[in-house]
C-alpha cells in the first residue's frame, strides 16, 4: 500500500512538473524586439505613447491619405499587394502595425477600442497629416475603422470594411483569465497557423506568410496582446459602432467574400443597412477577397475613393 501511495505521489509531482514546465518549453516568444530586428523591417518607426509603432508611408498624391489597417493577427505586409496597386494609381497611403504586431512595440497595457483609437490617432498626429483621411480596414482592422470614424467624424472622409469584425468574438477557454493563458501557452501558436490556412477560399493562392508570421510571435508580448485584444476589444457586440457610422452619413463601401469561414458572409445582413453602404460581395473568396479576388475589388476600390477628389 505505501509503494502505490508513493508512486500515486511521484506521478502527481511529474505531472506538476510537466504542467509547469511545458508552456514554457512550447513558447516561442524568447526574443525582445530590439533595433536589430527594426533594422529588418521596411518602412519606419514613430514614438507613440506607448511604445514604437512601425509604419510605412509613401505616395505623392495630393488627395487624402488612404489608411490600410490590418486585422486580427496578420500585420500590415497583409496590404503588400493594395499598397502597391493603390501607390500605382496616384494616392498616398500609410500602412502601420498594431500594438502588439509586426514589429511595432508590444506594451502591458489593456488592449481595447481606447488603445487602438489613440493610436491611429497620435500617428496621424505624428506624420502630420491634417486633413480627413480614407480608412480601409479588414476584420479586426475594420472594426477599429468603425469605432475611429464613430470618435472621430471629422477626420474621416470614406470608409471602406473588407469582412469587418462584429462581434462578439466566440474563442473559448482563452478568454477566461489564467486558464485562458496557460491553454493559449499551449496551443497558440498552431492553432493560429492552422486557422490562418482556412483564411482563403482556395488554399494554393495564399501568399508565403508562414515564416513572417512566425516570426513576430517570437518577440515576448505578442501572445499577450492578442488574449487581450479578444477579452478587451472582441468581446462585444459591435453593431452598434456601425450603426452610429451609419447615422455620420459618411460613404461606406462593404467588401465581403462569399466563401468567408472566419467572419461569414451572413454577417453583413447585421450592419449593410444600419451602415447604408454598398456592397460588394465577392465570389469564389475567403477572408481576404482582396487578396483572392484582386481583379474585381482594387478596381471597385480605386473607382470608390477618387470619388469626390479632385
Amino acid at each position: 500500500m505505501a509503494g502505490t501511495r508513493k508512486k500515486v505521489v511521484l506521478t502527481a509531482t511529474a505531472v506538476s512538473i510537466a504542467a509547469a514546465v511545458l508552456p514554457l518549453a512550447l513558447n516561442p516568444e524568447r526574443r525582445e524586439l530590439d533595433e536589430a530586428a527594426r533594422a529588418r523591417a521596411p518602412g519606419s518607426f514613430v514614438e507613440l505613447t506607448h511604445g514604437k509603432v512601425h509604419y510605412e508611408l509613401a505616395g505623392t498624391g495630393e488627395g487624402p491619405v488612404v489608411v490600410l489597417i490590418h486585422g486580427f493577427s496578420v500585420p500590415a505586409f497583409l496590404w503588400d499587394p493594395t499598397f502597391e496597386t493603390l501607390l500605382a494609381q496616384g494616392f498616398r497611403v500609410l500602412r502601420y502595425d498594431f500594438y502588439g504586431r509586426g514589429t511595432s512595440d508590444r506594451p502591458d497595457v489593456r488592449y481595447d477600442r481606447t488603445l487602438y483609437e489613440n493610436q491611429l490617432t497620435e500617428l496621424l498626429v505624428a506624420l502630420r497629416i491634417d486633413g480627413p483621411v480614407d480608412l480601409v480596414g479588414l476584420s479586426m482592422g475594420g472594426a477599429v475603422a468603425a469605432c475611429f470614424t464613430a470618435s472621430h467624424p471629422e477626420r474621416v472622409r470614406r470608409l471602406v470594411l473588407i469582412d469587418p469584425f462584429v462581434g462578439p468574438a466566440d474563442a473559448g477557454l482563452v478568454t477566461v483569465p489564467g486558464l485562458g493563458d496557460y491553454v493559449a501557452a499551449l496551443f497558440l501558436e498552431p492553432v493560429l497557423m492552422k486557422r490562418l490556412r482556412k483564411v482563403f477560399y482556395r488554399p494554393e493562392k495564399a501568399p508565403d506568410w508562414e515564416e513572417s508570421i512566425r516570426e513576430q510571435m517570437r518577440y515576448r508580448g505578442f501572445r499577450r496582446s492578442l488574449l487581450r485584444s479578444l477579452r478587451q476589444f472582441m468581446d462585444e457586440d459591435l453593431s452598434g459602432v456601425y450603426a452610429e457610422v451609419g447615422r455620420l452619413g459618411k460613404p461606406v463601401l462593404l467588401v465581403w467574400g462569399r466563401e468567408d469561414r472566419t467572419v461569414p458572409f451572413a454577417q453583413h445582413e447585421r450592419i449593410l443597412a444600419p451602415l447604408g453602404a454598398e456592397l460588394l460581395a465577392v465570389d469564389e473568396a475567403g477572408h481576404t477577397p482582396q487578396l483572392e479576388r484582386p481583379e474585381l475589388v482594387e478596381p471597385k476600390l480605386v473607382e470608390f475613393l477618387r470619388r469626390g477628389s479632385p
